[in-house]
């Protein structure tokens, strides 16, 4: 499978020939969503906590006699039916993280990278260099690209002058190619990858490697 290689002012360079094991997978739609719900569960802190009526301060003294008065039936003012008082099936401090195989782990990341290259929302580009940064220059790579929606880009390692070049354009998110995960991967429509990220993707994840193919 061949992949095209744009140069950072939009121009086909280079085509570079990627797995069949990790680009060319079949989409499975159980075990990506399985995956999805997992990180987003896995991601909740789990600490909202209320207070049953055993809990809440206050006077456990009945507030006014059960009978003869016509008023509603009171016991003490911790009720849950009184303001201040406890809460019935509140919250409580728990843990919502999920469990998932390694394999279908795997499995899921590869389903997702493989569908950006089927609906041709993956582009390859050379490295990207920032000397310093500079949200003009990436606008300018982004609009040499034909990029109009939302967009990861995924660079080979975490580089301090391209996250800041990002970080002030919506819906632009960088990450290095070590943290690329589902979630991400299907929160933004396009994946924008250097060559090395993808020659890191090839490494960590499947078992060839990516060989060029110039034109």
């Amino acid at each position: 499978m061949l992949v095209t290689v744009y140069s950072l002012t939009g121009e086909v360079i280079d085509q570079v020939e990627v797995s069949e094991d990790i680009f060319g997978v079949p989409f499975n739609e159980a075990v990506v969503h399985q995956a999805m719900v997992r990180q987003l569960a896995n991601r909740r802190q789990g600490t909202a906590s209320t207070k049953t009526r055993g809990e809440v301060s206050g006077s456990t003294r009945k507030l006014y006699s059960q009978k003869h008065t016509g008023r509603a039936r009171r016991g003490d003012i911790k009720s849950p039916l009184l303001r201040g008082g406890g809460v019935v099936f509140g919250p409580k401090p728990r843990s919502y993280r999920q469990s998932m195989p390694k394999k279908m782990r795997r499995l899921a990341l590869k389903c997702v990278l493989s569908s950006k290259v089927r609906e041709g929302n993956l582009k390859a580009i050379e490295e990207l260099i920032f000397e310093r940064p500079r949200t003009k220059d990436m606008i300018d790579i982004l609009s040499a690209l034909d990029v109009d929606s939302t967009a990861l880009i995924v660079t080979e390692h975490s580089n301090p002058s391209i996250v800041k070049s990002a970080r002030n354009l919506a819906n632009i998110k960088v990450l290095p190619s070590t943290l690329i995960n589902v979630l991400d991967l299907l929160s933004y429509k396009v994946l924008i990858i250097s060559v090395p990220a993808l020659y890191n993707i090839e490494r960590i994840w499947g078992q060839g490697v990516i060989r060029s193919a110039s034109l």
